[in-house]
């Protein structure tokens, strides 16, 4: 390779960890020749792929960014007054460097360790607060995909609520106002339908709902701006026993009436204008919250409060069994993700502005899109509502006004020939107005005319409860005080900026700054997902090229990048398989078979879909029980859908029987549907296709190096077979496509596909494959270091793992009383977050190393799991206490370690620094172990009084 040759290809390096050397250390552990001889040795020669993936070679760092450059002046930014759930914004600085910008906010993993998860959780459950505050309801989540969603997760919480024998329906329908969002609605009847849910769409003034009815949508304010006042129409609901849920602006509820007082059972809505770029459609953090009634229904994560070892407040995940992954097929949402990142920024844009900020914000937006009303009706032209808080829709003529405003490089949202609407924002200045007012030809204003204006919002729902009244909201107001803030929430969480995560299913691989730098552009963060085609190419190369490169690499013929996280991709695939059968005249077939060691979104998802799932045995290897799903298919051979598989298996091995697996299916008429969790096992070596699958769904935060961002965002989308392609989602803004939409927007969150696009242009054809590759050494040189000192569940045939493994902890349950929780404690005092624990075999960890460690990592992990071994040994030959010791009593933060007393066994020095690598960077978990009973007996999901801190202080 000659000098300009290793230009091009400088990324791949920077990318995998081990060296060449390193790699040949590795090899000699693991008892191979070499990479290719263990891969040969691993991956079953009957699905390897035979020739390189069609995608391009690598290319530099630097040469991507120019090119990339080049394609983003390909989207035009406008001013945009499109609206519809989507409005431009300020990101406060502070916020954009400091988490949108740090990788300390951005390669988190979801807070399942609560110990080293405090900062992420407390701004979680300050974006909860400022939802319950904003909505007027008690209970709020962390999160969910986008509004459209959420509103269908309100739609299906009601109808279970209501519907308790899904065979026989007592009350099937469901309202949705007719002034709700095109997108919101279009997504609402893709979930209405596999549940027989009738969605009845009408007007709300005169509407009668009865005992058939479970439930209602309204939005407020509306799709064409108007605030209208719902209380009589929502006591008409109750009246007849059904719930209501109210999408919503959280902007506008800083002077509008909060749902909750109104009546609402439910408010949900994007926080999206709190300070989260367009980015042409996300990722954008929904909010979604409840009546006290459906705490325990409510979809999504909750943070809670509880207290640690020491009796000290602690954060944590509220009522996991909740979770699909507990619940499986009798889950009522498979919701694995929430938006976490984008969550807490828009949690700390409430931080920042605080209540007084907000509201000021608020009014000027409101005062603007006033005085654009009075100046218009001057004019003589109709604006069609007296009452709205930034939208207004006038009567003018979009032939005459639509070429004159995007000469002028703005976009209004044309509903017909003669409807215009005009959505302010924040972002909105008085230049801005008189811009939209020469266009109409109606004068021009000034500061001083448009301070003596009030804004268009009725007496009747002007709010009067105060809100935000949390010191957090209250203190953080000058940018030194923010970014302290932000740096000791950072300071408290373990991220890939700290030491490597190794969660098995997971692949927390290196999110390279390169792939991210592009997404703080304008030319990508400024684009509305509904601007017009012509301002969108950049776009739509880059989703073109991409949708490409994913079939390429999954064997496929079509892509749809619409699904926003794993399960959305599941589910989306799902209802392709449903749609092809109904395509045959064979609707009638609805069984689909999952192995018991599907991921828990898999039954959860097939259900949603309308599927009744029937589960396939596993073998003791781990492997799926062929004997066992034969007989099945046979038995469902009629009504027989489709199988749900995960390859290589979640047991971490290529089952050299999935070709014979998936041609039972076929021969049973059903269709193949791989979940692509592990995907980062096949890239460039094996295919979907290649194999017998027919749709494939990619975690693109998983494989595709989109990071987790403390537990969301993430993409889904589903590569298909040409038969299938027909039934990929289709979306209102599109109007292509025979299936509905299954996110709000129509590339789902569109500007963290361009991390994708990077990993692929970067790593290039060959880099792809080697990533494959390197996660395989990587975790067989692992397993190669442990295995001596633990038992190693499921190897392939010939002894090797694929890119992840089972290290099995139960045996330490008899022999020690160590259960696997107590190991991933004692974990975190090593400076490590714990690998998979207990999925998908209770009582074991899943460790995945992926490609970008390098070996000195590994060997630190390697040397933490082994220095925990032998404490274990200590309490099984009774040297250490069996109650008391120093896996019980793990972590052991700064303040039990530097405390007066110290009551163990063991020393100090033992408990903190276990290891000499130790000292050189220790981080400090910043409670001790988290009491998850007691949080779940005492739920409190907001922040609480300032006493309760002045409590756990003292």
């Amino acid at each position: 390779m000659n000098l300009f040759d290793i230009q091009q290809n400088e990324f791949v390096s920077r990318h995998i960890g081990p060296n060449e050397s390193e790699t040949n250390q590795m090899l000699d552990t693991i008892g191979v020749p070499s990479l290719e001889a263990l891969v040969d040795k691993t991956v079953p020669g009957n699905i390897r792929m035979q020739q390189p993936l069609a995608i391009p070679a690598s290319m530099s760092e630097s040469d991507y960014l120019r090119h990339l450059k080049e394609v983003s002046l390909k989207n035009k930014v406008f001013r945009n007054y499109i609206g519809q759930g989507y409005y431009d914004t300020i990101t406060p600085s502070v916020i954009l460097r400091n988490i949108f910008e740090n990788p300390g906010w951005y390669t988190q993993y979801t807070p399942y360790q609560a110990e080293i998860s405090q900062g992420r959780l407390e701004s979680l459950l300050n974006f909860q607060t400022m939802v319950s505050d904003l909505t007027g309801l008690p209970i709020a989540n962390a999160s969910l995909l986008d509004e459209a969603t959420a509103a269908a997760e309100a739609m299906t919480m009601f109808f279970n609520a209501l519907n308790r024998d899904h065979d026989h329906l007592t009350r099937p329908k469901f309202f949705v106002d007719n002034n709700v969002f095109p997108q919101t609605k279009d997504v609402v009847l893709t979930r209405a339908t596999p549940l027989d849910i009738e969605v009845v769409y009408g007007d709300y003034k005169t509407a009668q709902p009865d005992a058939t009815y479970f439930g209602a949508l309204l939005q407020y304010p509306n799709d064409m701006g108007a605030v209208e006042d719902y209380r009589a129409f929502i006591e008409k609901v109750h009246a007849a026993g059904a719930y209501v849920a109210m999408a919503t602006d959280l902007l506008a509820l800083t002077l509008l009436t909060p749902p909750g007082e109104l009546g609402a059972d439910a408010a949900l809505g994007s926080a999206q204008r709190f300070g989260v770029p367009l980015g042409f459609g996300g990722p954008h953090a929904a909010f979604f919250a409840v009546k006290d009634d459906f705490k325990r229904a409510i979809p999504g994560r909750i943070i809670g409060v509880s207290i640690d070892a020491q009796g000290n407040r602690a954060l944590r995940m509220a009522l996991q069994t909740r979770e699909q992954h507990i619940k499986r097929e009798k889950a009522t949402s498979n919701i694995c993700t929430a938006q976490a990142l984008l969550a807490n920024m828009a949690a700390m844009y409430a931080v920042f502005h605080g209540p007084q900020g907000l509201e000021r914000i608020a009014t000027r937006v409101a005062l603007l899109a006033n005085t654009i009303a009075e100046k218009l009706q001057a004019k003589g032209i109709t604006v069609q509502h007296k009452q709205f808080f930034d939208t207004l829709v006038v009567k003018a003529p979009a032939e005459t006004i639509r070429p004159k405003a995007e000469q002028a490089g703005i976009n209004f949202r044309y509903f017909g020939a003669d409807t215009i609407g005009i959505a302010l924002d924040e972002t909105t200045t008085i230049q801005d107005v008189n811009d939209i007012l020469q266009l109409f030809d109606a004068g021009q204003v000034t500061a001083k005319t448009i301070t003596a204006k009030a804004a268009a919002i009725p007496a009747s729902l002007a709010r009067t409860s105060p809100y935000l009244l949390h010191p957090v909201f209250n203190t953080h107001h000058s940018e030194t005080e923010m970014m302290r803030y932000i740096k000791m929430l950072e300071n408290k969480d373990l991220s890939l900026n700290t030491s490597m995560i190794s969660l098995g299913s997971c692949t927390m691989k290196l999110n390279a700054a390169t792939e991210m730098i592009p997404l703080s552009w304008a030319h990508w963060s400024k684009i509305h997902p509904f601007a017009p085609k012509d301002q969108t190419g950049g776009y739509k190369q880059i989703t073109d090229e991409l949708s490409e490169y994913l079939c390429q690499i999954t064997g496929f013929d079509a892509c749809s990048l619409q699904p926003n996280s794993g399960a959305q991709g599941e589910y989306a695939g799902l209802l392709v398989i449903r749609a092809y059968h109904e395509s045959r005249n064979e609707g009638h077939r609805n069984i689909m078979l999952i192995p018991i060691s599907a991921h828990g979104t898999n039954p959860a998802s097939a259900v949603m879909a309308g599927f009744k799932v029937v589960v396939v045995k596993a073998l003791e290897n781990g492997y799926i029980d062929v004997d066992d799903l034969k007989a099945k298919a046979q038995a469902h051979a009629n009504d027989l859908a489709g199988i749900m598989i995960t390859y290589p298996s979640t047991y971490g091995v290529y089952e050299e029987s999935v070709k014979d697996i998936c041609s039972t299916i076929h021969e049973y008429g059903g269709q193949v549907y791989m979940d692509g969790a592990n995907m980062n096992a096949q890239v460039g070596l094996t295919a979907p296709g290649l194999i017998g699958a027919d749709v494939c769904h990619l975690n693109l935060h998983k494989t595709f190096a989109i990071p987790h961002g403390g537990g969301g965002p993430g993409m889904g989308p589903i590569c298909v077979g040409e038969h299938l392609a027909a039934f990929l989602p289709g979306h209102v803004s599109l109007n292509k496509g025979t299936a509905q939409a299954v996110s709000a927007a129509p590339y789902g969150s569109a500007s963290i596909l361009l991390i994708s696009y990077a990993y692929i242009r970067l790593l290039g054809t060959a880099g792809v494959k080697q990533a494959s590759e390197y996660a395989i050494l990587n975790a067989n040189y692992m397993k190669a270091r442990l295995e001596k000192a633990y038992d190693i569940l499921y190897n392939g045939k010939n002894g090797t793992c694929a890119h992840e493994f089972i290290v099995d902890l139960r045996p330490f349950k008899t022999s020690a009383g160590i259960e696997a929780e107590d190991v991933a404690k004692r974990l975190m005092d090593y400076g490590f977050h714990a690998p998979t624990l207990s999925f998908p075999v209770a009582g074991t960890i899943m460790i995945e190393p992926t490609e970008s460690e390098d070996k000195a990592e590994l060997d630190r992990f390697c040397d933490a799991m082994l220095a925990i071994r032998e404490e274990i040994r200590a309490v099984e030959e009774g040297k250490a206490d069996k109650q008391n010791n120093i896996l019980k009593n793990a972590p052991h933060t700064q303040f039990v370690i530097t405390a007066d007393e110290w009551s163990f066994a063991y020393s100090r020095q033992q408990a903190a620094y276990p290891l000499e690598y130790v000292k050189a960077n220790k981080f400090w978990p910043s409670i001790s172990r988290v009491n998850n009973t007691y949080g779940d007996r005492n739920l409190i999901c907001t922040c609480e009084p300032v006493s309760a801190y002045a409590e756990a202080e003292a």
